[in-house]
């Protein structure tokens, strides 16, 4: 495969309303990021991903969008967002804005144009059906927030159809001048100065909403390269779509180079193994051979074709540490070894903020202290439906939104040093003895060994392009397996529980001498037939 700069990129992930605050008025901004750029650059990732930012009215937190080319008053001004691109540019840092076009809010012109008129040009931007007989729905196909997927609206009398929220209405992708309305905002993004896109549920683009077809449709990728033909594809830029349904032969067919689609995908299937028959609100433990059976296999199966995200966390997820690791006694100790395992695996790392600092999952008290709609709406009507609220509380704990959007905690000061005001979210009470500040003092700490681990896939090709190979494939608390070309071989080893471990190794690790390039315990310097691991204990060597 061709080198792109972003296969040794390490990505960090930004959700602005969380991240720093410079006003007082409780939310992050643009300025609060441009204040953290020296610690960005410091830590040693070159891309931000930016969450939405875009004009909002926030009924899902900026993934309702009413404005593509204005910035919401609460993150600052389009002066603002140009600052950033400059000032990150300057330190080598690109920026990547997460793009919805699946859905609009409802508040977007289009969309109000399409409600006032059924002759509108707008109209058919979105997805309208007439009511059944009955006036009843077109169809019983449900939303991701929950209840139906089709809202009607009196003025025009039809329903529209909505994935998500019904503030969300979905945007109509067989229609050619949605394409062309989405391309032209797309590259006036571009001209900017940007260094890519994340496409937020890219999936549902193709979606044949008659025949009940939502994710991979077939439309979906002759429309993906007909995107990449108007926009981004003669651009050096770093492209990632969010799908969900995706398998390693469809991953394929989005990050293959010949197909000129997109750089990389990010697929789910290690998210949930964790959910009993795919119900992120019927929390399992973690199963760590299932967990490891995901992860080898799309390293194995990407490996000549296509490019693989790495990722543990993001906006929408659990915490890294409180999901795979343990966030408890070994909250330190879990967080490395989770960091080791990912950076030196083949694709490019995705850091959520806080990740680094092993920031963790949150209890508030009452289903009246979270904010995220999916949380609220899920919680409401799983009661309705007769679970106990404590067991759904229980849930809401493991796998609310919320968790990763509790604010950045940055010191041990008031709110965290997020904010001079009353943040929009509550901080997780941890943030006395679990912050930055605290973190850079201490040499030891988890984020020294992100910025160590940032260091080494600069350093070592073999990291980002080494073929991969499984180490005892079949045990069932360690994650191992080797990175090799024909420079180096590194050997990772990883223990996923509060319990020792033994593994058994290679003949070609035995009675060598080793360069040890990351450990949580203490240094590896030589290795026979098997290895005793601690709790958790996670190190990597190269001969």
């Amino acid at each position: 495969m061709q080198n792109a700069w972003w296969h040794d990129a390490v990505v960090y992930q930004i959700y602005p309303r969380s991240f720093y605050d410079t006003n007082g008025d409780g939310i992050g901004d643009l300025n609060g990021i441009i204040e953290k750029l020296d610690y960005l650059h410091w830590l040693g990732v070159n891309v931000l991903w930016l969450s939405p930012v875009y004009q909002s009215p926030m009924d899902d937190n900026g993934y309702d969008i009413s404005d593509y080319c204005a910035i919401a008053p609460e993150f600052g001004t389009m002066e603002d967002m140009t600052r950033l691109i400059d000032k990150a540019g300057a330190l080598g840092i690109k920026i990547v804005m997460d793009l919805v076009v699946n859905h609009t809010s409802d508040e977007h012109p289009w969309f109000q144009a399409a409600l006032q008129d059924k002759n509108s040009p707008y109209r058919d931007f979105y997805i309208w059906r007439d009511a059944k007989p009955d006036g009843s729905a077109p169809d019983d196909q449900g939303s991701i927030f929950g209840g139906s997927a089709w809202q009607w609206e009196p003025n025009t009398e039809q329903y529209y159809f909505h994935l998500f929220s019904k503030r969300q209405p979905d945007l109509n992708w067989e229609n050619p001048a949605v394409h062309d309305a989405v391309y032209t905002m797309m590259n006036w993004w571009i001209d900017k100065g940007i260094g890519g896109f994340r496409l937020d549920v890219i999936d549902f683009i193709g979606k044949e909403i008659d025949k009940g077809i939502t994710g991979n449709g077939p439309r979906l990728h002759p429309l993906l390269q007909a995107m990449n033909r108007a926009t981004f594809g003669d651009k050096d830029l770093l492209t990632v779509g969010e799908t969900w349904g995706a398998t390693p032969e469809i991953a394929k067919l989005y990050s293959a180079p010949e197909r000129n689609e997109l750089s990389m995908v990010f697929q789910f299937e290690h998210i949930t193994v964790t959910w009993k028959d795919g119900d992120k609100w019927q929390p399992v433990p973690l199963d760590v051979a299932a967990l490891k059976q995901v992860l080898f296999k799309w390293q194995q199966e990407l490996a000549d074709s296509g490019w693989n995200s790495l990722f543990w966390n993001n906006h929408d997820l659990p915490r890294a540490v409180s999901k795979f690791g343990h966030d408890g006694q070994y909250r330190t100790r879990s967080a490395k070894m989770l960091a080791t395992t990912l950076h030196l695996m083949r694709g490019t790392p995705y850091i959520y903020q806080g990740e680094e600092i092993a920031m963790t999952n949150v209890t508030f008290p009452s289903i009246d202290d979270y904010q995220d709609i999916e949380t609220r709406n899920f919680y409401d009507l799983r009661v309705a439906e007769g679970v106990d609220p404590d067991t759904m509380m229980e849930a809401v704990y493991q796998n609310s939104r919320d968790n990763a959007r509790t604010p950045m905690q940055w010191e041990n000061a008031p709110q965290a040093g997020f904010t001079q005001g009353t943040p929009w979210l509550p901080v997780n009470p941890n943030y006395t003895t679990i912050n930055v500040a605290r973190a850079t003092e201490n040499s030891g700490s988890v984020l020294y060994h992100y910025r160590q681990l940032i260091k080494l896939r600069k350093q070592y090709p073999v990291i980002v392009h080494g073929q991969f190979a499984p180490v005892e494939e079949s045990h069932p608390n360690v994650m191992a397996y080797e990175r090799f070309d024909d420079t180096h071989r590194i050997l990772v080893v990883s223990n996923f529980s509060e319990q020792k471990q033994t593994i058994t190794l290679p003949a070609h690790w035995h009675d060598k001498a080793l360069t040890c390039l990351s450990y949580n315990m203490d240094p590896v310097k030589q290795l026979s037939t098997t290895y005793k691991l601690a709790p958790y204990e996670s190190f990597a060597v190269m001969l």
